[in-house]
């Protein structure tokens, strides 16, 4: 699995859920933020929407596709965003990203979805940010845009549970059998089976919390 950067975490309160997405007309999931775009397909970055410039790191960022044409996804059945009224969860009243529906070990769940940056646009304040592919320095950022996957929280503190049940791993998309697709970062199921209403955790890495605790 690619290292990380910084880490999604559970977002605030969101407002009243608006039913579609002013820009695209798709329809929203519930309990998503209306002051935040929802996204059905990657966002580029200004440095890589633009043609690839011909420097040592070009074979690498083409490798990824980003151009490649995919079909827009739509907001998952397999999830849910909920509010977390738990006052012993760490994300107590912000939300979590639980199961809609039993989910088979070591299924793929949905794409975590963001704005797709290279290395020198990253916010450094963001906590939504993940590593897409080191060897091109392509990260994913979901601070200001994404998808359900940006709700996910880390599985530490979480009562009863000492291990994840989910984690990031990267997916082609569209292409021919996906061997050249778009590469995005998945949310897949890990060893053990997600029952319905259960709540999708992930290891955010200690890199995250080191720097947490610096902060």
């Amino acid at each position: 699995m690619p290292p990380k950067q910084h880490k999604p975490k559970a977002a605030t309160k969101p407002a009243a859920p608006s039913k579609r997405n002013r820009s695209s007309g798709t329809a929203l999931p519930p309990n998503w933020p209306p002051h935040l775009p929802y996204l059905t397909a990657p966002r580029l970055s200004s440095v890589l929407a633009a043609p690839i410039p011909s420097t040592a790191a070009a074979p690498a960022l083409s490798a990824l596709n980003l151009h490649a044409p995919t079909p827009p996804s739509t907001p998952s059945p397999l999830v849910r965003i909920r509010r977390i009224d738990d006052p012993s969860h760490p994300a107590h009243g912000q939300h979590g990203l639980f199961a809609a529906r039993n989910l088979p070990a070591r299924s793929w769940i949905l794409d975590y979805l963001g704005r797709y940056h290279a290395a020198e646009e990253s916010d450094p304040a963001s906590d939504y940010d993940i590593s897409l592919d080191r060897e091109s320095g392509v990260a994913v950022d979901a601070q200001s845009m994404g998808n359900e996957g940006r709700f996910v929280n880390d599985y530490r503190g979480v009562p009863g549970k000492e291990r994840p049940n989910v984690e990031f791993e990267t997916r082609r998309v569209g292409g021919k059998a996906g061997a050249d697709g778009q590469l995005r970062m998945g949310i897949w199921v890990l060893s053990k089976d997600i029952k319905k209403g259960q709540e999708l955790l992930v290891s955010y890495g200690k890199g995250f919390w080191d720097g947490r605790k610096a902060e």
